[in-house]
């Protein structure tokens, strides 16, 4: 796991998430997919997360197929994270993957 964006918190995040509000210059491309999928915009969470090839986007991606309700899909990039798959509440899991991207 790799640490993005040392300067936001994930009550940062929320708060953006909340205010609707842009995401600081500089943001790492996961934490801006998760800001995309939070408000809304599951395809540019979806562009973004695919072309980051970690096993931290491939946590991201899985999580944005479980959403979708491409279970299969979702497996797969679970695998390819190195987690397994995802059982609880969609927003639980997103909180977790920002806090953890975070540094939380």
């Amino acid at each position: 796991m790799h640490r993005y964006n040392a300067v936001m918190t994930l009550a940062d995040f929320e708060g953006a998430v909340a205010a609707a509000r842009p995401l600081p210059a500089g943001t790492s491309p996961l934490v801006t997919a998760l800001w995309h999928d939070a408000t809304g915009d599951w395809e540019g969470a979806h562009t973004l997360a695919q072309d980051v090839e970690s096993t931290d986007g491939a946590w991201v991606h899985a999580y944005l197929h479980r959403k979708e309700g491409d279970i299969s899909n979702a497996h797969y990039w679970y695998r390819r994270a190195g987690k397994p798959p995802a059982s609880g509440a969609l927003d639980d899991e997103r909180r977790a993957i920002v806090a953890a991207l975070l540094g939380e």
